[in-house]
């Protein structure tokens, strides 16, 4: 019997499970977006019982479209939107508040609180973090000090806490399995990257009981079977990252000092720095790329709250645009951005500028500005972020990548991925499947289960178009300076 892949792809504004067979070609896609709340300014909510629902349904009707049974699958791979935190009931299974989102900014004060006090140099050393509302040990935090119910399970030793992988899995397995892999841990801002535990100084500093937390594993790794979810047989799960660090796997970066930029709702570059936690002195996080065969691989990585998501905001805030692929043709009605630059620091800026009251801005504009330099201006702001990241990794490394692999929607957009080039002056090299987030759990799943080895997965790697940067020095020069200018006014914006 011809057996199979699942890959759980469990996004921020979607679920998604994508069939892969043994030639790491996808056999069947499923997705279905789910709600997004925004109960107050700044903050961030997605109901997880919703995210279960919709991540259940997209497997059955993957595996539908492939016309496979449940048997027919050798393996699940999970990968999700990180830091997103769910705290439930053990005995019902049911969350007691909604999931604040990685992109939640309710405890930005109380980051501040901590970098005032001067936990900034310890939650660095042990975690590779830099304390950020982002993360989710203040969002546990949050939960405990402000869901009466929470702090009374966790009293009774009854609640439990996950990222959405250890939700996904706990509710695969009807609660028989509460784990994460170290990439996801990494990412809480209480698991230790040197020791790989849980630190016992953290929690007690986020007044977090160790008994909620998530028992922590491997990338690749076994991770139970499912209980009559997805169909009558059991599948075991046994690949599980972050939904970047499974990009980094997914593009084959398993070499020390290579590099990849995720296009998604925001982006996210993350370089693999091998067998050494490399600090960053230009603003940049340390995290577990994965973590096999207990041996962790540890990557630099820099966030950027808002990518993909600004052309979402010009289809349905601005409404300039209908559809979100009319960005490219419209953008380029116009030669060059006519002097506009749009800062989307719509929930402040992420790496490698950290500011959680700056705000969005559109600058430069005059009465000879269209909608196509704004269209423009909102694309190149994807680039220039990039690049400010880029250089931060490449002053933290003390030498110069020499390739940029890239993914995720926007890299369809080719006005973008030469720009990129061009800004960045590095190739960029795009895979024939863009769906590297899907294919690193996937390959991941794939060695837990022994379906592939590391040598198969080289052979699975196919490119498919090189951008080779074009722009010459001055104008690149020029672009920055008046970026970081526009940048510059955006920031500190909220008092």
């Amino acid at each position: 019997m011809r057996k199979f892949i699942l890959s759980i792809d469990q996004g921020t504004t979607s679920s998604r499970a994508l069939i892969f067979d043994e030639n790491a070609n996808i056999v069947s896609v499923a997705q279905k977006e789910f709600t997004q709340h925004f109960p107050s300014p700044g903050w961030v909510e997605h109901d997880a019982n919703e995210i279960w629902s919709t991540q259940a349904a997209v497997c059955v009707e993957a595996m539908q479209k492939a016309g496979i049974s449940s048997a027919q699958i050798a393996a699940i791979g999970i990968t999700n939107q990180r830091e997103t935190t769910v705290v439930w009931d053990k005995s019902t299974g049911q969350p007691v508040a909604p999931a604040i989102v990685w992109q939640d900014r309710r405890t930005a004060a109380y980051c501040d609180e901590l970098k005032a006090k001067g936990y900034e140099d310890l939650i660095r050393s042990k975690t590779g973090l830099i304390p950020d509302a982002y993360f989710s040990a203040t969002k546990i935090r949050w939960i405990l000090k402000n869901i009466p119910q929470a702090a009374q399970l966790a009293n009774e030793n009854k609640l439990l806490f996950g990222t959405i992988d250890t939700w996904i899995i706990w509710k695969l397995t009807q609660g028989k399995v509460h784990a994460t892999d170290a990439s996801n841990a990494s990412r809480t801002m209480l698991f230790n990257i040197h020791t790989l535990q849980w630190d016992d100084e953290l929690l007690q500093l986020f007044e977090i009981p160790l008994h909620i937390l998530p028992k922590v594993k491997n990338s690749a790794d076994d991770y139970g079977e499912t209980q009559n979810i997805l169909g009558p047989d059991a599948i075991p799960i046994t690949g599980v990252a972050g939904d970047q660090q499974a990009a980094l796997f997914g593009q084959l970066c398993h070499q020390k000092g290579m590099a990849k930029n995720t296009y998604g709702t925001g982006c996210f570059v993350v370089l693999n720095t091998g067998n050494n936690v490399i600090t960053s002195s230009n603003r940049l996080i340390s995290t577990i790329a994965w973590m096999l065969n207990n041996q962790p691989t540890y990557a630099l990585e820099g966030s950027i709250f808002i990518g993909g998501a600004i052309v979402q905001w010009l289809r349905d805030g601005l409404q300039i645009i209908q559809q979100s692929s009319e960005i490219e043709d419209l953008a380029k009605k116009v030669t060059d951005n006519g002097g506009v630059y749009l800062v989307p620091a719509f929930t402040g800026l992420g790496a490698p500028y950290w500011d959680a009251y700056a705000r969005g801005t559109i600058i430069g504009l005059t009465r000879g500005t269209t909608k196509a330099h704004i269209a423009r201006a909102a694309l190149e702001s994807i680039a220039y972020q990039t690049q400010d990241v880029l250089q931060a990794m490449q002053a933290d490394l003390e030498t110069s990548l020499s390739e940029l692999r890239v993914d995720g929607g926007a890299t369809a957009n080719n006005l973008l991925m030469q720009f990129q080039a061009d800004i960045a002056n590095l190739p960029l090299i795009k895979p024939s499947l863009l769906e590297t987030t899907a294919m690193g759990a996937a390959f991941l799943a794939g060695l837990g289960a022994k379906y592939w080895t590391m040598d198969d997965l080289v052979k699975l790697y196919r490119r498919d178009q090189t951008f080779l940067p074009r722009m010459d020095v001055h104008t690149r020069i020029h672009l920055l300076q008046q970026w970081h200018r526009a940048l510059e006014r955006s920031k500190a914006w909220v008092e």
